[in-house]
């Protein structure tokens, strides 16, 4: 089965119980050209380089779900899932768990809980030594829940075209995915495979 939407994503992982794992991930571009209109949208916040920006969705086994178009490097990853209409999917859609990172903070609310991300931290100075620990133990629970979406986006950048991309941004979402559909189609004959043996 191959999931082409990310309402088809929600369907999927709402109708078999499933765990959803969501990321950001950035892939380096080659640099717009001087004088180019908004050439600043591709530079990234937080690596200071040209790249665009992809959603991914995991399951909780890491086997890749969806990735979506992708867009300038600027923009934030909760407002790339707004834009894809991930709010209103799982405010209206059936009750899943997607499990963020801290970039996601906010989604939350807007979904009834249904994104999960990192507690946020309480006290900001002068935190007593019990909460420290607790906050720290919280955090790591979460991310290693989490850890397999990493994992996915690892075998996706395992492509050299998604490692950096030296072709033109204009064909980038045409690669994304058809790297995403040869992943996706590897991991399902992968599953079929040890499942006959």
């Amino acid at each position: 089965m191959r999931l082409r939407t990310l309402a088809e994503v929600v369907e999927h992982l709402g109708q078999a119980g499933k765990l959803g794992i969501i990321d950001g991930t950035e892939i380096r571009v080659r640099r717009p050209a001087v004088g180019r209109k908004d050439r600043d949208r591709f530079i990234s916040g937080k690596n200071k380089q040209n790249a665009v920006k992809a959603m991914v969705f995991t399951d909780g086994d890491g086997r890749l779900l969806f990735c979506s178009p992708t867009r300038p490097g600027s923009c934030a990853d909760i407002t790339h899932a707004r834009e894809l209409g991930l709010v209103k999917l799982l405010a209206d859609g059936p009750a899943v768990e997607i499990l963020a990172d801290a970039g996601y903070q906010g989604l939350g609310a807007q979904t009834g809980g249904r994104v999960v991300t990192p507690p946020h931290r309480k006290f900001k100075k002068n935190a007593p030594g019990w909460y420290e620990e607790m906050h720290e133990r919280q955090r790591k629970a979460h991310s290693s829940r989490r850890i397999r979406v990493e994992h996915g986006i690892a075998h996706l950048k395992n492509w050299r075209a998604l490692a950096r991309h030296l072709g033109r941004r204009e064909h980038m979402d045409d690669t994304v995915q058809a790297i995403a559909g040869l992943l996706s189609q590897q991991q399902t004959a992968d599953r079929i495979h040890a499942w006959q043996t």
